[in-house]
């Protein structure tokens, strides 16, 4: 709980502080992002997995541009893991059913390379 604001000084630290979470919000928008369903079904289907893997995969390339965020379930357990792959200004790639050598692949091949990998992505439905 907040306490009582007791000076100017001390409006001034918290306005300013919101200022740099909505900066940095802000720069967030330009940048490319993952996020992994990690709903229960995504869990038990293999997401922990998966999320780590593309954690490393990033590492290892020194990418660090990314974010790299997860999901509650959006109810489409039988596609999961998901993946989805946002772009600054392009569509959003929603991958399925992706297990860790999947989710390496994805890195290299869409994120590296900017190649969509269409056999593994949400059929229409």
């Amino acid at each position: 709980m907040m306490g009582v604001i007791k000076s100017i000084e001390e409006l001034e630290k918290i306005r300013e502080q919101a200022r740099e979470l909505i900066n940095l919000r802000k720069d967030n928008e330009n940048k490319t992002r993952i996020v992994v369903g990690m709903g229960t079904c995504g869990i038990s289907a293999g997401a922990r997995q998966v999320l780590l893997a593309i954690l490393d995969e990033l590492k290892k390339r020194n990418i660090s541009d990314v974010i790299v965020t997860e999901t509650g379930c959006i109810g489409m357990c039988r596609f999961e893991p998901m993946v989805d792959v946002i772009k600054p200004n392009q569509p959003k790639v929603t991958y399925v059913n992706v297990d860790a050598d999947k989710a390496r692949q994805i890195v290299a091949r869409h994120i590296v390379n900017n190649q969509v990998v269409d056999e593994w992505v949400i059929p229409n439905i």
